[in-house]
């Protein structure tokens, strides 16, 4: 039992479905490759895989970002690949299969790098201050503000990703709780499993469910049968924590108001067009969504150059130097009794403040994953979990371990092992693997970023708390989902 479990966790670790034993032809004869999973190479590609994923794990404590061990992995990974294969005399097999796995990542990175274009355009144009602004000037209870933020947060992630959703709730929440802990915590809580719940019905809250889209296995229209399921998912911890909250005044508020720029309400309208456009052609014509985001981010960046054609100028750039006058965006300068605005509209400047250590993460778990599944470990793994479990345990516990270790590559294991499951059973891992890092605050990318925006109040251990409310909320999502599939 012990060494089937190491082998499913493992294997979990893997990518793209591969047989261990190969047959290579040659002009002469056809070489078989071993069994490398129990070879020196593979054996080492797994440790470093794993040590690599320690520094990811422990990327607060360390202070290193997560990319940097995750892209150094990936070249050690493949090297030893390589030299596995060209050792038994394949020399043919290792580089197109590196090939598939950069073009796989190319793919999933155009269509990343315009969605996070799109949201920090967004957000540079103040489009998420003015709604946090709104919230706070309406004066809501702290109940209805937990109520509103969760809502938004369920709401909003299915579109904009469930990171940038829970950082703008988490600020309206640390505004109107300032000096409440115990309403920070709960509040911060309730965002993260919003955030997450709301970003598993759809191709666009998450890279999980992102890369389940791409790959074809669910259709876009499927997504919405797990509408019901996420919104269990949130509501019922939601409930449960909603009684501890005070119904007590927010605090007073220190901001001043915030309204969106010149150009916002237009990008809200590209966006959404380039969704709908992605959507379509992927539909209708079997094209990659990456196609029609790259296509909007370009028309973004034609009406990005109209905008900054319309934006005022520097009334004086004397003191500024020529790249802080061209590149800096919205920053005021003050020198003396007047201030310079820097006002205009610069896209490049925008897409230089999407989340390249995230794209570059994701970079490094493909190609490492890629390269321990032609080692052969996703066959052994697809084996051990699929075939002894079965797939609704199996995907079950994909959920929870999405609790400790990030689901990106959880997920990517899952893709790559392919194993024969109807769509009730994609749709199921695709839920658990969206949903079980609510689990833990170390779980998903909003739990770990609202860590450090409520530094202190909202930590691993407040969120411990309440995991067994989690818990029954995870629990309850996958009873309806279930129940859903089989009538």
């Amino acid at each position: 039992m012990v060494p089937a479990l190491l082998l499913s966790l493992i294997g979990l670790f893997g990518a793209s479905p591969v047989i261990a034993a190969t047959a290579a032809a040659t002009p002469t004869a056809a070489v078989v490759m071993p069994d490398l999973t129990t070879s020196l190479y593979g054996v080492l590609a797994v440790i470093i895989f794993v040590l690599a994923y320690v520094f990811v794990i422990g990327e607060e404590f360390f202070l290193l970002r997560k990319s940097k061990p995750m892209i150094v992995a990936a070249g050690l990974i493949w090297l030893l690949t390589g030299l596995a294969y060209a050792v038994n005399g394949d020399t043919e097999t290792a580089g197109p299969a590196l090939q598939h796995n950069i073009l796989e990542y190319a793919e999933m990175f155009l269509f990343l790098l315009a969605a996070m274009t799109f949201v920090t355009t967004l957000e540079e144009r103040q489009v998420f201050g003015a709604l946090r602004s709104w919230l706070i000037v309406r004066q809501f209870s702290l109940r209805q503000v937990y109520w509103i933020t969760g809502a938004l947060a369920f709401v909003l992630s299915p579109v904009a990703d469930n990171l940038s959703t829970a950082l703008l709730m988490g600020a309206v929440v640390l505004a109107v709780g300032n000096g409440n802990r115990q309403f920070v915590t709960v509040g911060s809580i309730n965002i993260v499993i919003a955030a997450n719940a709301g970003g598993a019905f759809s191709p666009f809250g998450d890279i999980t469910t992102l890369m389940v889209w791409q790959e074809g296995l669910v259709p876009f229209a499927e997504f919405g049968r797990l509408f019901l399921p996420s919104l269990v998912n949130w509501l019922v911890p939601a409930l449960l924590m909603y009684r501890v909250v005070e119904k007590a005044p927010p605090a007073a508020d220190q901001h001043g108001k915030t309204r969106m720029r010149r150009g916002a309400l237009a990008i809200i309208g590209i966006f959404l067009g380039t969704i709908v456009f992605s959507v379509l052609i992927n539909s209708s014509l079997h094209l990659s969504p990456a196609l029609g985001m790259m296509t909007g981010l370009g028309i973004l960046k034609l009406y990005g150059y109209w905008l900054a054609k319309r934006e005022p100028a520097l009334r004086d750039t004397g003191h500024l130097s020529q790249h802080q006058a061209e590149n800096i965006a919205s920053m005021e300068y003050t020198q003396g009794d007047h201030t310079d605005v820097v006002r205009r509209f610069d896209i490049f400047h925008v897409v230089e403040r999407a989340s390249w250590d995230t794209l570059m993460f994701f970079y490094g778990v493909v190609l490492a994953v890629g390269g321990l599944a032609q080692l052969g470990y996703l066959s052994l793994a697809s084996e051990h979990v699929y075939g002894t479990l079965g797939p609704t345990l199996a995907n079950i516990a994909v959920g929870v371990l999405s609790a400790v270790i990030d689901n990106i590559p959880v997920m990517l294991a899952v893709l790559r092992m392919a194993p024969d499951m109807d769509m009730a059973q994609w749709l199921l891992v695709t839920l658990t693997a969206g949903v079980g890092g609510s689990l833990l605050s170390i779980g998903s990318a909003a739990g770990i970023a609202l860590m450090g925006q409520a530094h202190g109040v909202y930590t691993f251990m407040s969120h411990l708390r309440w995991t067994w409310a989690i818990a029954l909320g995870y629990a309850l999502s996958v009873f309806c989902h279930l129940w859903i599939s089989a009538t």
